[in-house]
């Protein structure tokens, strides 16, 4: 049988189209005394390629992509190739598995004698897409058992490749629900709550970050920033600068000193001089009453002391984002809270989405307003914060393309007052009414 030279081809021997000519590499000792390559055409239907090699060295050349399936006879004497196995290993299986070696795209089929079922059975366990007897080869059943093969072989590295994406999302999914933050609250009378967005399709982390800490002297501080950008660069910036504030407001930085800090490790962090983050940080006093604000370029928080409609807190001395001055400074401004209020912190995703399908965008006076419908209508802690991130969708006409963290604070005066001096547990606390907030640290916050 003459034996065409290989045409090289770019695209894998699985992901051709069967519908189209197939070429078909078989390694035999005598290629030419197993069939007719004529009949094979003809039983076909359409075109079928042979090429023969007599040995493994003699298809290494010849296998190239353009072949869609490799015929093995399994009593292909071992060469050198297949040396180093384990001891006692069939030569047929050693032969096979060299094969699959060096060919872990294409189809491959077994040959081997009627009397070898078992180890044909067995060279399909090893890999083989299927086998077939030498007694009982003709041309018509070799040619649809091409077809199989090959199609057997694209749907296992198909399957193969859904695997491993799906694994590796899974893997992702594990590793930035991790790097979510934790509130440390533990002793705190302030409840907490959260919502997260990323901008990113399938994915758990954007440019946006936030975090809550009590330190030991009673003080709860808060903070959310936004890294600008959406891709896992920034998320992955955004994780560091979170955890580089922990690490600073646990060490007993705050306002102006802390700021400076984190922006010294932005410098460092970032990839690129344009990359800058907007920042808000809050520290409330351990009596809840009083809070000093510092603002980064960042929207003013929200807040809604009891009996009174939502407003934004002032934000006239607020200064530049991070990164973009290197010598900038923070003022930190005391805001009273009051007795009983509820403190929103939010990204500018919340207040970036359209209203309708013109031009016009919500703002910060759109939002204050639909937060205070939707406190007039009683929700409050996480349905409040759903229905605003919802509610923003709805008017944005869809998905919003920015990231969204929203992040919730309010102290019932009422409940505060049960609280033993110094801030200890909480004694004969009535349970939640529904709509509020978990007490701090009961549950991690929601996605």
């Amino acid at each position: 049988m003459p034996v065409p030279v290989p045409q090289p081809c770019s695209a894998p021997a699985a992901e051709t189209s069967s519908g189209a000519g197939l070429t078909l590499l078989v390694i035999e000792d005598d290629p030419a005394g197993t069939f007719s390559a004529p009949e094979l055409s003809a039983a076909a239907g359409a075109r079928v390629r042979i090429r023969a090699a007599r040995n493994l060295t003699e298809a290494g050349r010849l296998l190239t992509d353009d072949v869609d399936c490799i015929l093995l006879d399994l009593a292909l004497p071992a060469g050198a190739e297949t040396r180093g196995g384990p001891e006692g290993e069939e030569d047929g299986l050693a032969t096979l598995k060299h094969v699959l070696r060096i060919a872990p795209r294409h189809a491959v089929l077994a040959l081997t004698a009627e009397d070898d079922a078992e180890l044909a059975a067995e060279a399909v366990r090893v890999g083989a897409q299927d086998y077939l007897f030498r007694g009982e080869l003709d041309s018509r059943l070799l040619s649809r058992a091409i077809r199989y093969a090959v199609e057997r072989k694209r749907a296992d590295v198909a399957q193969h490749q859904l695997t491993e994406s799906r694994l590796r999302a899974q893997e992702n999914a594990r590793l930035e629900r991790g790097l979510l933050p934790t509130p440390l609250l533990e002793g705190s009378d302030l409840r907490f709550a959260a919502r997260y967005r990323p901008g990113r399709s399938r994915a758990l982390l954007g440019g946006d970050f936030y975090d809550t800490v009590r330190t030991p002297d009673g003080t709860v501080h808060a903070m959310i920033g936004d890294v600008c950008g959406h891709g896992p660069d920034e998320a992955a910036l955004g994780v560091e600068l979170r955890i580089a504030w922990r690490a600073l407001t646990l060490a007993g930085l705050c306002g102006d000193e802390l700021l400076s800090t984190l922006q010294q490790v932005l410098e460092h962090e970032r990839e690129s001089e344009e990359i800058f983050a907007t920042l808000c940080t809050v520290d409330i006093a351990p009596d809840g009453r009083r809070a000093g604000l510092c603002l980064a370029g960042h929207p003013a928080p929200l807040i809604a002391r009891h009996g009174r409609a939502a407003q934004l807190l002032p934000y006239e001395d607020g200064g530049p984002a991070l990164g973009l001055l290197p010598r900038a400074r923070w003022p930190r401004r005391q805001v009273e809270l009051g007795g009983s209020w509820s403190l929103m912190m939010y990204t500018d995703g919340l207040i970036e989405g359209h209203v309708g399908e013109g031009t016009r965008r919500l703002g910060q006076d759109g939002m204050v307003a639909m937060v205070n419908r939707q406190l007039a209508e009683g929700l409050a802690g996480e349905d409040l914060l759903e229905a605003a991130v919802s509610r923003v969708r709805e008017l944005n006409g869809g998905e919003l393309t920015d990231d969204v963290a929203v992040l919730l604070l309010d102290r019932d005066q009422d409940t505060a007052r049960l609280r033993p001096p110094g801030g200890g547990r909480s004694v004969n606390i009535p349970r939640p009414r529904p709509g509020r907030a978990s007490p701090a640290g009961a549950q991690r916050p929601p996605l």
